[in-house]
């Protein structure tokens, strides 16, 4: 369908909300489009060590714009307000909280999400990160109507994007958040025009990208080398993988595999020092750490660290 061609009936009253750097990407596309009424997004937090408070990109965005910006603690705390502003269609993009049924009711459109998957795989908070930690060689974008259960609603329109062996969430973050600013402006005037058809999720096909706990940043060197490489992958370069060296924390924000065996090693020992890092036995076989980050340090390259520490590295335990 050519979407460009399709003749829009009317000027609609659009609510936009999201929160992190993925949704103004989106925001920013649809502004060269459309005007949007009002945005939603997280309240301000205190960020950093010095708990400076920010605002979120979208907040920026919308001041920039001379856009009504709502805050609520908690999304119930604004249904009155944005039902009184009558939205025709509400837009969410990463917005951080679970929407209740009676916001999903109040646009006479309905709600979309843009989604950074191809749904119904990886439903959750952290899709871009389990892409790359689970091993996918594909991911993708999906347009969807928001439902009571978490990313279930009916897919509008998707688009599919390979997954390098170098991408990091970082890169790949990058490349979707344009993949869906520009399937979103595609995708909305069949939507406006209630045109655009839909297609429920298979819900057998079903995986999840659950928001990454501390857990899921913790190095297991009883894991493969390619599963390591991809968690040092899949969380640089936010929150960042890690384990732990003479008791304190190491974050490991690049890492290669070498194929190398050391059947006589433990998983997490040290095995040599490379040009580049240093190795450290897997399951299988062995990852060079090449950019890692001491407590309490700023990022360096391995092989910095290595030059300045105070013993022999070889033989110690990574946990």
């Amino acid at each position: 369908m050519d979407f460009e061609n399709i003749e829009i009936k009317k000027d609609p009253v659009i609510i936009f909300m999201g929160t992190p750097d993925f949704s103004k990407t989106v925001l920013e596309g649809l502004l060269n489009h459309y005007k949007v009424r009002a945005v939603v997004t997280q309240p301000d937090r205190p960020v950093g060590r010095n708990g400076e408070v920010r605002f979120s990109p979208i907040k920026e965005v919308a001041f920039e714009n001379n856009i009504l910006c709502l805050q609520p603690e908690k999304i119930r705390d604004a249904l009155q307000e944005i039902n009184e502003l009558e939205p025709d269609l509400i837009i969410t993009c990463a917005y951080g909280q679970i929407l209740p049924l009676e916001l999903l009711l109040i646009p006479k459109l309905g709600c979309i999400n843009v989604h950074a998957s191809l749904l119904p795989k990886l439903r959750g908070g952290a899709p871009i990160h389990h892409a790359i930690i689970d091993g996918y060689t594909e991911t993708g974008v999906t347009i969807m109507y928001m439902a009571e259960g978490m990313d279930s609603g009916d897919i509008i329109s998707q688009r599919k994007i390979m997954i390098d062996d170098n991408d990091t969430a970082s890169t790949l973050h990058d490349k979707l958040s344009v993949i869906g600013r520009d399937l979103l402006i595609e995708t909305l005037p069949s939507i406006l025009n209630e045109t655009n058809g839909r297609i429920a999720q298979d819900e057998s096909q079903v995986t999840y990208g659950f928001n990454i706990s501390r857990e899921d940043e913790k190095l297991d060197f009883n894991k493969t080398e390619k599963k390591i490489v991809n968690q040092v992958r899949g969380l640089n370069s936010w929150p960042g993988a890690y384990c732990t060296l003479d008791g304190k924390i190491l974050k490991v924000w690049e890492c290669y595999r070498t194929g190398q065996i050391y059947d006589q090693k433990l998983p997490g020992e040290i095995t040599k020092i490379y040009n580049d890092g240093f190795g450290v036995k897997t399951s299988n076989g062995e990852v060079v750490f090449t950019y890692i980050q001491p407590e309490g340090k700023k990022k360096m390259k391995a092989i910095d660290f290595v030059n300045g520490y105070h013993d022999n590295l070889v033989g110690k335990i990574l946990m």
